[in-house]
């Protein structure tokens, strides 16, 4: 928030109207990394390679089984917070149906036509279902 408005307010005045020592907010600015934030990081480029290696349908129990594979030892809640907090959410593989029950005793439709369609007799026959 100080960041982006240093171009138009000195950074002392928004310290102190945020209750922030300005040596306080620098050394926050210039702060390199934890090592928890770092392989964070590195856990979540893991989990998003992953991730999408599985066409977003796997979930945090399924990278972290192949996390465990890999040789990476991480625990599920930790998968599942890092995918909730990038908005990783595993979809559900739709299920087959069966368009087409050809195992049943109903009658067929006759073939009126016998197939006996000769190539120069085209709109001869038109066939229609009202």
């Amino acid at each position: 928030m100080i960041k982006e408005a240093s171009n138009q307010f000195k950074v002392q005045l928004m310290c102190s109207l945020l209750s922030v020592s300005a040596s306080g907010y620098y050394a926050w600015l210039n702060r390199k990394p934890s090592r928890q934030a770092e392989k964070n990081l590195e856990l979540t480029k893991k989990i998003k390679a992953l991730f999408d290696e599985e066409k977003s349908r796997a979930g945090a129990p399924r990278i972290t089984k192949r996390l465990h594979q890999q040789g990476v030892h991480v625990g599920k809640q930790r998968v599942a917070r890092v995918m909730r907090q990038q908005g990783w959410r595993a979809k559900a593989s739709k299920k087959f149906k069966a368009t087409t029950n050809s195992n049943h005793q109903l009658p067929v439709a006759p073939n009126l036509l016998q197939q006996n369609l000769c190539l120069g007799q085209s709109l001869k026959i038109i066939y229609s279902n009202i």
